[in-house]
C-alpha cells in the first residue's frame, strides 16, 4: 500500500502498474469504473505538481486496507500550495490492489484555486 501511495509523489506509473491490477475496480465520486487508467490519471493530475502525501491513518485487516491521507500539491498556475484530504478503502489480492472505494475533498481543492465559490450555493 505504501508503494502505491508513494507513486503520487514520484509519478512513477511503472511502479503503479506493479501494485495495481490492470482490471482494478474503482468506486467513488458517483462512479463505478474498471481499469488501471483511472488511478493513473489521478496520479498524473494536470495543473498539480510536487505532491507530498501524508498518511494520517492506515488500518489493515485481511485483504482490506483503509487509508486516511492529506495530499499537498503545488498549483502550477499560481505556484501556491493546496491541500486535499481523502479516505480510501482498498481490497488487495496477491500483493496487488484489485478494488478500491474512496472520496477526496475535490471541492475543497477547487475552492483553494478559485474555481468554485468559497460558500456552497443553496440548491
Amino acid at each position: 500500500m505504501r508503494r502505491y501511495l508513494r507513486v503520487f509523489e514520484t509519478y512513477d506509473v511503472a511502479e503503479l502498474a506493479e501494485v495495481v491490477d490492470e482490471d482494478v475496480l474503482v468506486h467513488g465520486a458517483g462512479n463505478h469504473v474498471q481499469g488501471r487508467r483511472y488511478p493513473e490519471s489521478s496520479v498524473l493530475s494536470p495543473g498539480l505538481s510536487n505532491c507530498r502525501l501524508h498518511i494520517d491513518d492506515l488500518f489493515a485487516a485481511g485483504d482490506r486496507v483503509t487509508v486516511a491521507m492529506t495530499m499537498t500539491y503545488r498549483h502550477d498556475r499560481t505556484g501556491r500550495d493546496v491541500t486535499m484530504t481523502g479516505l480510501k478503502s482498498y481490497r488487495v489480492h496477491e500483493g496487488r490492489i484489485v478494488e478500491f472505494w474512496g472520496e477526496t475533498d475535490l471541492y475543497g481543492l477547487l475552492r483553494q484555486v478559485g474555481l468554485v465559490p468559497e460558500q456552497i450555493p443553496a440548491f
